[in-house]
């Protein structure tokens, strides 16, 4: 059996038990986030604040759940992993937690305020450029004897720690009939929908992109994934050069839509969340708001997961402010 049907096969027939043990295990590592109201036109949309998480990111999850699934005496070897920035944070904490080394590889684009936590937390950091980073999320190959390698999407704990998101989701809201999630490799939006499914709520999963990347617009078109240019900019937790293989059967398959935003609409949805409802968010989570706000976006009672908040501060200053970034 190759790594990809081994991913699938392992979360796509997760039963109900299988996110509420992984919910109880993680409970002491994460906070239940809150469900809060926004302001919107003909939509009823809600926040699921993640920003909240500790370290501010909903990463914490995912890493706090596939570390209690390793055999303890892998873990004496330390970890490694690929990560922009809040999967190595929530990875670091749990692992700093557990008394575990961790070793951290990371794209030259990664936010500085992310690093600096990252290193705060007693990991070692790895730097390189965006396709060389790209290349071991593809391969799991870093080139050094670094420890276990932890995938922060293509691994079932993280898939199904991301889907206690979705129990607390369908617990608040059971009027929900949509939910919109950042999709970055698609290890949270699969797991939003597979907790989701084993619940038997019949949920729109819709995935929103930023129009400087859209691996996953271009995968549903062509019916596979293929390469894409990706240009940076200041939206720097989602986006990639392609969707990931092992993920494709599952994205394809729990995905409803995608919805793209522009730069300058996660501009106005960074700005919304911090001055209306006093929460700060990175591009990546105001990017769930502004997919939510746009007409784009079927649905009546909306749900837009906020997944992060760790942004720089010479980036949100000036987007507060409404200059250039």
């Amino acid at each position: 059996m190759n790594a990809e049907s081994g991913l699938v096969a392992a979360v796509r027939n997760a039963r109900l038990q299988d996110f509420v043990g992984v919910a109880e295990r993680i409970r002491g590592d994460i906070i239940r986030t809150p469900l809060l109201p926004c302001t919107s036109g003909t939509k009823t949309i809600r926040l699921k604040a993640e920003c909240l998480q500790p370290l501010g990111s909903f990463k914490i999850r995912a890493a706090a759940s596939v570390l209690q699934t390793m055999d303890p005496g892998d873990l004496e070897r330390g970890v490694a992993t690929a990560s922009a920035g809040n999967f190595a944070q929530g990875l670091g904490l749990a692992a700093k937690r557990r008394g575990i080394a961790l070793t951290v590889h990371a794209p030259d684009s990664a936010a500085k305020v992310k690093l600096e936590a990252i290193r705060g937390l007693g990991a070692r950091i790895v730097m390189h450029p965006f396709a060389d980073w790209w290349s071991i999320m593809t391969t799991r190959e870093t080139g050094a004897d670094d420890g276990v390698f932890i995938h922060p999407v293509c691994e079932a704990g993280v898939i199904l720690g991301n889907g206690s998101i979705g129990l607390e989701l369908a617990e608040d809201w059971p009027e929900m009939d949509t939910v919109v999630i950042p999709f970055g490799g698609g290890g949270l939006s699969s797991g939003i929908a597979l907790a989701l499914r084993a619940l038997s709520r019949k949920v729109r999963i819709v995935a929103c992109e930023v129009e400087t990347s859209t691996a996953l617009t271009a995968a549903f078109a062509a019916n596979a994934p293929v390469r894409v240019e990706r240009h940076p900019s200041f939206v720097d937790g989602i986006g990639s050069n392609g969707v990931l293989e092992e993920m494709w059967p599952l994205v394809k398959e729990l995905i409803d839509d995608v919805v793209v935003v522009t730069l300058s609409e996660v501009k106005a949805a960074v700005r919304v969340l911090a001055l209306r409802h006093h929460l700060i968010a990175e591009g990546a989570g105001a990017a769930a708001l502004a997919a939510a706000l746009s007409p784009r976006c079927k649905g009546t009672n909306v749900a837009a997961v906020i997944t992060g908040g760790n942004i720089d501060a010479a980036v949100l200053c000036p987007i507060l402010s409404g200059a250039d970034v």
